[in-house]
């Protein structure tokens, strides 16, 4: 069932969403090279212990996954598409580094991704991370009132396709509120005109997950959990907490 959120419920999680987006930040600024995933774990740890915010990420474990998830974050590196468990892994000159973050406060949920490099960055990963951002965007914007869920699909796609990239067909955004996800399902592929309504007062969590190889297949690594490219290319996740509104799509999960 999807739930249509009033203005005051698109405040509270609007205060979810500003602790995500300082969780990611605290990430982003422990990321160098030589710095362990479980230390960008344990930045947003301390940004969500600060606030009095919950992590929907950790102990999730959706039907695919055969152990709950672990941590606070998805650390996702290089050839990682999403769902990369932080380990013991040390960040190197050159990676690609993709972390989602989400955070539950007074019952209302936030969810956001980012992609960056780590020192010296490779030019295809930087057009990889642009294109990416780019697909967001146009998602974004297509978030109006009156248009459908395909309308999203579409204007990601769209720019995907355009910059040679591929994306993973069964995954996608979703509905968010008071749970991490709830209906309706966001998919990255889609027809313009299909879907769910988009009225005033839905939630959104958009996400472009972008395959510098352009192909759209992917293989799950042995932890049952971290998504990587079928052919080692590069990956790029970038995402927003959007609502529909009268005035257009607000975007949630800004700093």
């Amino acid at each position: 069932m999807v739930e249509i959120k009033s203005d005051t419920a698109l405040e509270a999680m609007r205060e979810a969403g500003r602790v995500v987006a300082q969780a990611l930040a605290a990430a982003r600024r422990t990321a160098a090279v030589g710095v362990g995933l479980r230390d960008l774990d344990e930045a947003a740890r301390a940004v969500l212990a600060e606030a009095g915010a919950r992590s929907p990420f950790l102990g999730y474990q959706p039907s695919f996954a055969p152990v709950p998830f672990p941590a606070v974050i998805c650390a996702s590196v290089n050839d990682a598409l999403v769902h990369g468990i932080p380990d013991d892994y040390r960040l190197r000159d050159g990676d690609l580094v993709s972390v989602d973050c989400g955070a539950e406060l007074d019952g209302w949920t936030g969810d956001a991704a980012i992609s960056f490099t780590v020192g010296t960055p490779r030019p295809a990963d930087l057009e990889l991370i642009a294109a990416t951002q780019q697909a967001l965007d146009a998602g974004i914007a297509a978030a109006t009132v009156g248009h459908r869920i395909g309308d999203i699909s579409h204007a990601v796609n769209a720019v995907a396709r355009k910059a040679g990239c591929g994306m993973p067909a069964d995954f996608g955004g979703h509905g968010i509120g008071r749970q991490m996800h709830e209906d309706p399902h966001v998919p990255n592929h889609g027809r313009p005109g299909r879907g769910f309504p988009l009225r005033h007062g839905l939630t959104l969590a958009i996400e472009p997950m972008l395959m510098a190889g352009g192909r759209d297949d992917y293989y799950t690594d042995s932890d049952g959990w971290t998504m990587r490219t079928i052919d080692g290319s590069r990956a790029a996740h970038i995402e927003h907490t959007i609502a529909v509104t009268e005035d257009g799509p607000r975007i949630l999960t800004l700093p």
